[in-house]
């Protein structure tokens, strides 16, 4: 278990503006997702509780060992803290094989068990064949892998992930979350994932902290957080919704449904407790439940008859988007089915609204 509760500020500067981080969070075993935009704090949190930065207030308890208390003037040195830090540019010394990058990461052990572990763990990441190779020798997988590979050496409590995708391709993206998976599975221990990659925090994520200049602004679940933004904000950042001004046109809860108008259409909605007719509200659909179909006749009911604007078909999918902004995501094979079509009926079902606070 790690406990932080952190408090740092900057002052603004003559190319930067003043920063505040204000957080508090707890992580068990398995991996706790910080996300986020750039410079909301995400690093920030990690080097904090890596011993890089030190915070001008709170405190950071690991496994019961207080790591960092403001108020009692405890700041453990990074190298007491045995926190593994798997770093954005793997921080791989440019002098030394990968090797001896490890050899490095194993600290103080005694010469023949340095050694045994080190090969143990160029063979577990499959870098034996490479081992005598020096980092810019290695490709991004080869070099991510080792990094990997070095922190876990020195039998961290923690282990630190900044952005460990970066910059690789879908193929060595999918082979890291594999590892990653078989490091939780094989070294059971907290991990901080930073990422601003949503797709990455569900892949791997167990809980998540939703970072924004500095705070949380939402914790849960991946798919929790996903199903339910907290704020239109917050579904703005994670970047995969469509986001709808609408004006609620009536609401009646003994069905569960509402009339909603969005631009110059009229579509139904579930029933949203707490609001009023005329209220004017937004409301937030995934692309991947947006319904496309050829258009014949008029639109029945939540269907619009919209124009098609731009179309990308992928591998696997098909991405699509209508006038005024509207995007939807469909398999492949249902779009090549339709993609001859003059006009297109685009569907939203009651149920993939969610209506978002402002």
């Amino acid at each position: 278990m790690m406990e932080a509760r952190l408090r740092k500020t900057f002052p603004a500067g003559a190319e930067s503006r003043a920063f505040a981080l204000d957080a508090q969070f707890e992580a068990e075993a398995g991996v706790t997702v910080l996300f986020g935009p750039s410079g909301s704090g995400k690093t920030l949190t990690l080097n904090c509780i890596a011993g890089f930065e030190r915070p001008d207030e709170g405190r950071i308890l690991l496994n019961d060992v207080i790591l960092f208390d403001g108020a009692a003037k405890v700041f453990l040195a990074p190298q007491a803290r045995h926190c593994g830090y798997v770093f954005q540019n793997y921080a791989l010394f440019p002098h030394m094989t990968l090797r001896e990058n490890l050899e490095f990461g194993a600290g103080s052990m005694k010469n023949l068990e340095r050694h045994k572990r080190v090969s143990e763990m160029l063979e577990r990441f499959q870098l034996l064949e490479v081992g005598g190779r020096r980092p810019h020798e290695l490709s991004g997988g080869q070099k991510q892998r080792g990094s990997i590979a070095r922190a876990l050496l020195a039998r961290p409590r923690i282990l630190l992930l900044d952005e460990p995708a970066q910059g690789l391709d879908a193929v060595l993206r999918q082979e890291l979350y594999a590892i990653l998976r078989e490091v939780q599975r094989d070294f059971p221990m907290p991990a901080l994932l930073v990422t601003h990659d949503l797709e990455e925090a569900l892949e791997l994520g167990d809980q998540m902290h939703v970072f924004r200049e500095g705070r949380i602004v939402q914790s849960g679940m991946p798919q929790a957080v996903l199903d339910a933004p907290a704020s239109v904000d917050i579904a703005r950042q994670m970047g995969v919704f469509n986001l709808l001004a609408a004006e609620i046109l009536s609401l009646d809860p003994g069905r569960n449904i509402s009339r909603l108008r969005v631009g110059e259409w009229e579509i139904n909605g579930v029933y949203y407790p707490g609001h009023l007719k005329g209220d004017r509200v937004t409301l937030c659909v995934v692309p991947g439940q947006v319904r496309v179909a050829a258009r014949e006749g008029y639109p029945p009911a939540n269907t619009m008859g919209l124009e098609l604007q731009h179309a990308v078909a992928g591998p696997d999918r098909a991405r699509l988007l209508f006038q005024g902004g509207l995007r939807a995501e469909l398999p492949r094979t249902d779009w090549e089915h339709i993609a001859h079509a003059q006009q297109f009926a685009v569907e939203i079902p009651a149920a993939a609204l969610r209506l978002v606070k402002g």
